[in-house]
């Protein structure tokens, strides 16, 4: 049984509704072949329930090879299928006079008109629906119905159908496939919604990442604007200086080289992220794009009073936690806790949507705030073990993961802070 959880699970939502939606026209099949060919070896003789079943099993098969082809042409995948459309209507029409004749013209008794009738209705109702679906415009879809509700009375009445009896042919033809249709045009408009939401999921989730790539970008610019303007003014002056014979232009270089060096130093921290953090801030910044996203975010705790260096270590915990949201999994909730116990800030991340299981040994859950491609959960630890902190993260329940991040405090601030709250 694991491996068809496992494939089920590894499906996205819009997949899995697709599958659902597949299998269900695949079932309006089996329901065709089961009322109209299985329960007349109930009612009339071995072979003559065959001869009759052979067609409604054909009949129906090739109803489910029309729904699948025309379910993958909603979806943009391949042509309409034309030919299997014209394939399915002609099929279904043959049966059905076939069907009526044998009524007619064919063994008498009850059971056989009984079983042919009901035969003749209802590849009707079944083909008609499942043509629909290989049609987009209202009209068409009303044409085809109608189309089939005309065509079974005028058929039934010549062949000797009373003309009270062929009427209400037609109309259970018109309401019967008028429900399947609606069935299968409602489904495929479900299913293209479906779609349609999660392609915006997505996309509002890109412009998320993008909104916490531009703020990387500003923390860059507001470190480097600054020192190269002031390396182009210093350096453009020890040209002028340099022009003239001035002594001064040695120094403006080496101030240049300084500030140089300084700058290197200042991108460094950027990019290996030990530059401080505040908690508050990253605690709104991430409420912000996860709400954006289309997450519902829940922040608790109050921040003030901690140590910067605790809130800069608790801060960038809380910035890669909510980039892993956002990246992996199919988060609907995400709940952020900040708490005081026994001397120790406790930072707690949980998100719903895990997809996929870790294997044994694995440090985390696709789908969890802490997997970021390897170097996530090492590079949280190192900047919490640099102030003596510890994570935690791994699954808590069925599509739930935690990260708990926990930092001692110093014993005169712990203190202060607890009696405080």
């Amino acid at each position: 049984m694991r491996r068809p959880q496992r494939w089920w699970r590894r499906k996205s939502t819009p997949a899995k509704v697709e599958t659902y939606t597949r299998w269900s026209f695949h079932f309006f099949g089996v329901i065709e072949v089961l009322a109209l060919g299985v329960t007349n070896y109930g009612q009339v003789g071995p072979r003559l329930a065959t001869g009759m079943c052979l067609p409604v099993v054909a009949h129906a098969v090739l109803c489910m090879l029309v729904a699948s082809r025309a379910l993958d042409w909603t979806r943009g995948r391949r042509a309409q299928p034309v030919r299997l459309l014209w394939a399915l209507a002609a099929l279904t029409a043959v049966i059905a006079v076939a069907a009526i004749g044998l009524a007619e013209r064919g063994p008498g008794g009850q059971d056989v008109d009984s079983a042919a009738g009901g035969i003749f209705g209802g590849v009707l109702c079944f083909g008609a629906g499942t043509i629909t679906l290989g049609v987009h415009n209202r009209r068409r879809v009303v044409a085809v119905v109608g189309g089939f509700a005309f065509g079974a009375g005028v058929v039934s009445f010549p062949l000797g159908m009373p003309g009270l009896a062929s009427l209400m042919v037609a109309c259970f033809v018109l309401v019967g496939g008028g429900f399947l249709a609606f069935t299968s045009i409602f489904s495929v408009w479900l299913l293209n919604a479906v779609y349609a939401l999660d392609e915006a999921r997505e996309t509002r989730a890109r412009l998320a990442v993008a909104e916490e790539r531009l703020r990387f970008g500003r923390d860059l610019h507001d470190v480097m604007g600054r020192n190269l303007a002031v390396i182009a003014l210093k350096s453009e002056l020890a040209v002028q200086l340099s022009r003239r014979g001035r002594p001064e232009a040695v120094e403006q270089m080496i101030e240049v080289q300084r500030i140089a060096q300084e700058s290197q130093r200042e991108v460094r921290d950027v990019v290996r992220g030990y530059r401080e953090a505040d908690l508050e801030v990253e605690l709104a910044g991430a409420r912000g794009v996860l709400i954006a996203a289309g997450i519902d975010c829940e922040v608790r705790g109050d921040t003030a009073g901690l140590p910067a260096e605790v809130q800069s270590a608790l801060g960038w915990v809380v910035r890669e936690a909510a980039t892993n949201v956002l990246r992996h999994g199919d988060a609907e909730r995400c709940a952020v806790v900040v708490r005081l116990s026994e001397g120790r800030v406790v930072l707690t991340v949980e998100n719903d949507g895990v997809t996929e299981p870790a294997g044994a040994g694995s440090p985390g859950v696709r789908g969890g705030p802490g997997t970021s491609g390897g170097s996530g959960l090492a590079g949280l630890r190192e900047r919490l073990s640099a102030v003596g902190g510890t994570l935690e993260a791994g699954p808590t329940g069925k599509g739930v993961f935690r990260l708990t991040a926990e930092v001692p405090l110093p014993l005169a601030v712990g203190s202060v802070l607890e009696v405080a709250s």
